[in-house]
């Protein structure tokens, strides 16, 4: 099973460490965080389930980039890093 990771910001509402996860694309993948942790929920997509602007998902350390982002697909042995960017002014 894939190994995901979230930074320490999204941790506060999900898994406090490491979690393993059968999903098979990043789109699966983030419809089993916000189902399993609830608090998730609007953190990660959009009302459209679209991966929010500030949210940065990478697997194996290659960004995954826009709409098609979503089908990218998650094998057994991925990792798959979550990264919700500071924003500020």
């Amino acid at each position: 099973m894939a190994a995901v990771r979230l930074d320490a910001m999204l941790r506060e509402f999900g898994p406090g460490g490491t979690l393993t996860t059968p999903a098979s694309s990043v789109g699966a993948l983030l419809e089993e965080l916000e189902t399993r942790y609830p608090r998730l929920q609007y953190r990660l997509r959009d009302e459209t389930g679209a991966v929010r602007k500030f949210v940065r998902v990478f697997v194996n350390g290659k960004a995954v980039e826009g709409a098609s982002g979503l089908a990218t697909p998650i094998g057994p042995t991925d990792r798959v890093d979550i990264l919700h960017s500071i924003q500020g002014g």
